[in-house]
């Protein structure tokens, strides 16, 4: 089957959920520009402040969500599973679940000062259910900046071409930032001026490759790591214009014109689809239900973005209607991405071998050893070799597409970096210091040094021992905030459907990928048994459970309440 014709389909079908999809879902949400954001009201110039244009907070958004994820998930799906599931997941979860998910609860912080999800669950279902979820939503967030952390630093030591690129974004950006907000140069005449700099540090990059003067290799990921994480730490502190605003902005200007020169690449090339459409319905990884479900988080529904929207998003927008194309349509864009990726492992690279006479890539060879990133790069270069081949041999630099690609996600990894160091330091703040009363936890500095050390343990330690539970973690957060938003809806009298069935189809699929987890780990043979992992995997049934309950009775109160008043009304 032709490529062009299934990425087309993929993309029509999302534009249009964005177009009318995200139109209803406003309406019942109810949207108004009256109300005024909590980044004027609360306007603080470090994090409350609201975006010069809503394009430039949609870089930032945008940038914090995408990361590497939408790239591993569907990658690895397509592996086991097929590249068909893994489309119909990515565009039916991406308008119905994932694009909903983030747009509420942008609007849910919104409308509580801009505080995390995890206060918004106070207000609806109590404080007892704050501290589960939050607790859990601090865990899963120090893994995350752990994980990013330790991946990054594992990138920038075997790929010593992207130190440079990595590392000069954040001169770039504090250049553009002052252009932008000191100077009051246009937004567009600033984005040009930023990515023709990046793009000369990805040149530079190439013929200046930088490397750790040590011998050892696992010393020279650890000394990268340990500097992302300053780094971090740093970042999440200093103010948003400063720093985080022209950073992602141009990470996304980034990522606007990778996706681009894909997908024109794409209709160039037009290669045909190499790998089946359906691999098989049980894989080593499981069952395709419900493990291609947390497998293929991020591009489809993702419990982070929640965190993201909650979290530093909410405190920059300048208009209530503005969370509509930043919530809802960076999840779309988000999709488009992960239906890229397909593309690129399925098409760009062949299934199990090369025809005889033809030069090419493996898809099982290239992606060895867990190498995703790799294989989409890889299969990036392939597609976008018509335009990256000539302008590479003009600059004398080999595979340029495949570094363009890995740049690009490389700089979404710093992204996220700060952003869920950032938003674990507001979790810090609402949780450990307003809600449980550690007045030290209150003070910035204190809760970023603490997220440091937290995630720095994890890096540097045995991260990957958690790390298998954390698709089905996040898959939990999700279902668990679209509970939230249906109560909170429900309280309200409004229409709650488009929030209520989602968040029931993902709790049921959650919890069973996490029962099926759960017995793998309790029953494997030999080093693959991890009783540890199992006994995560039912604690976290048991706290879905009894938040799911929680939800219940919040909904019984509400309903009893509502009758009571018809009752003498009458």
């Amino acid at each position: 089957m032709n490529s062009l014709v299934v990425a087309g389909i993929a993309v029509f079908l999302l534009l249009l959920g964005y177009v009318f999809y995200s139109r209803k879902v406003k309406q019942w949400i109810g949207l108004d520009d009256s109300q005024i954001t909590p980044a004027v009201e609360l306007n603080d110039g470090v994090d409350y402040v609201p975006a010069k244009h809503w394009t430039i907070l949609f870089g930032h958004h945008f940038a914090s969500i995408a990361g590497a994820a939408p790239i591993i998930g569907p990658v690895i799906a397509c592996l086991y599973w097929g590249w068909l599931p893994a489309l119909i997941w990515i565009v039916v979860g991406g308008i119905l679940f994932g694009a909903v998910h983030d747009f509420v609860a942008l609007v849910l912080s919104l409308r509580h000062k801009g505080k995390s999800i995890t206060t918004v669950t106070e207000s609806v279902m109590g404080k007892t259910s704050k501290i589960l979820f939050g607790t859990f939503a601090l865990l899963a967030l120090i893994l995350v900046v752990a994980v990013f952390a330790a991946v990054a630093g594992k990138t920038l030591a075997s790929t010593p071409e992207v130190v440079i690129p990595t590392f000069g974004l954040v001169v770039v950006a504090l250049v553009v930032g002052f252009l932008m907000y000191r100077v009051q140069l246009n937004v567009l005449l600033c984005s040009v001026i930023g990515v023709a700099l990046l793009f000369g540090l990805i040149v530079a990059g190439f013929y200046l490759p930088i490397r750790m003067p040590v011998e050892n290799a696992e010393t020279a990921v650890k000394l990268w790591t340990v500097i992302l994480l300053i780094y971090g730490m740093i970042a999440s502190v200093t103010p948003v214009t400063m720093l985080l605003q022209p950073r992602d902005h141009l990470a996304g200007a980034v990522l606007y014109l990778g996706l681009l020169a894909g997908l024109l690449g794409l209709v160039v090339t037009r290669p045909q689809m190499k790998a089946p459409a359906v691999v098989s319905f049980l894989t080593v990884k499981g069952w395709m239900w419900p493990m291609l479900f947390v497998t293929v988080a991020c591009g489809a529904l993702s419990g982070f973005h929640s965190l993201v929207s909650s979290g530093t998003t909410s405190k920059q927008v300048k208009r209530m209607s503005d969370a509509r194309v930043i919530g809802y349509g960076g999840m779309i864009l988000e999709s488009v991405l992960a239906v890229l990726a397909v593309i690129a492992v399925t098409a760009g690279l062949y299934w199990k071998s090369v025809p005889e006479g033809i030069e090419g890539h493996v898809f099982q060879d290239v992606s060895a050893n867990g190498n995703w990133i790799k294989a989409f790069g890889t299969g990036y270069g392939q597609l976008t070799g018509v335009f990256f081949d000539k302008m590479g041999a003009f600059l004398g630099i080999t595979g340029l597409g495949a570094l363009v690609g890995i740049t690009m996600l490389k700089t979404f990894i710093m992204t996220t970096l700060d952003s869920a160091t950032r938003i674990t330091r507001y979790l810090c703040n609402e949780l450990l210091g307003e809600t449980l009363g550690i007045t030290p936890m209150k003070n910035k500095y204190v809760a970023v040094a603490l997220v440091g050390i937290c995630s720095g343990a994890l890096a540097l330690g045995n991260w990957r021992a958690i790390w298998p539970v954390f698709g089905a973690a996040n898959q939990l957060v999700a279902s668990l905030v679209l509970i939230v938003a249906s109560v909170y809806l429900l309280m309200r009298k409004r229409n709650c459907a488009f929030t209520a069935v989602p968040a029931g189809i993902m709790l049921v699929t959650t919890i069973a990928a996490l029962l099926y987890q759960a017995y793998g780990f309790a029953t494997a043979e030999g080093e693959q048994r991890n009783i540890l992992l199992a006994i995560v995997s039912v604690v976290l049934i048991f706290l879905a459970i009894f938040l799911a309950y929680t939800a219940l009775v919040a909904v019984a109160k509400v309903r009893k309440n509502g009758a009571g008043q018809e009752a003498a009304n009458a």
